[in-house]
């Protein structure tokens, strides 16, 4: 059986390694990040920060439970992403949510985590078979899952 806690910190560390990984990206291979990007890494971050809450309080379906409201905000951004990517004629580039964005204070003191100056054509080279979104995408359903499965499991 696997405990609530154990479970939690993984979501965490996975969560914390997505964000590891978009910051190889960004770096390492110079994949600037667009907005619906940005979105995804405020999910990401959000998902782990609740779940290593959660991991460690005595209320732990509250904190899953809004790790689960994030994942599904992550996996509707990605979507978007994803649709956005689909209709080659759209755009998520320079538009009033760039703008936003990048004048929210984390943009402005964390540039190297929050700016989006990519655009999200960008994301569409393949890693691993896969597109940037597909991944993200992927990463918000099992986070999805697994935070919806333990919202609904009987405590032992």
């Amino acid at each position: 059986m696997i405990h609530t806690r154990s479970l939690l910190l993984s979501i965490a560390l996975a969560a914390f390694g997505m964000i590891g990984v978009a910051l190889y990206l960004q770096h390492g291979l110079d994949m600037l990040p667009c907005p619906l990007c940005v979105i995804q890494r405020y999910l990401f971050i959000a998902i782990g920060i609740v779940a290593l809450i959660g991991a460690y309080t005595r209320q732990p379906k509250l904190w899953t439970g809004l790790g689960l409201l994030a994942a599904l905000g992550g996996l509707g951004t990605a979507g978007k992403h994803l649709w956005v990517l689909a209709h080659p004629g759209l755009s998520c580039g320079i538009d009033p949510m760039e703008t936003f964005l990048n004048k929210i204070p984390t943009a402005t003191y964390l540039p190297f985590l929050f700016r989006a100056d990519g655009l999200c054509e960008d994301a569409l080279a393949p890693w691993f078979g896969l597109s940037i979104p597909q991944w993200s995408f992927l990463g918000f359903g099992l986070f999805t899952l697994a935070l919806g499965w333990l919202l609904i499991r009987r405590a032992r």
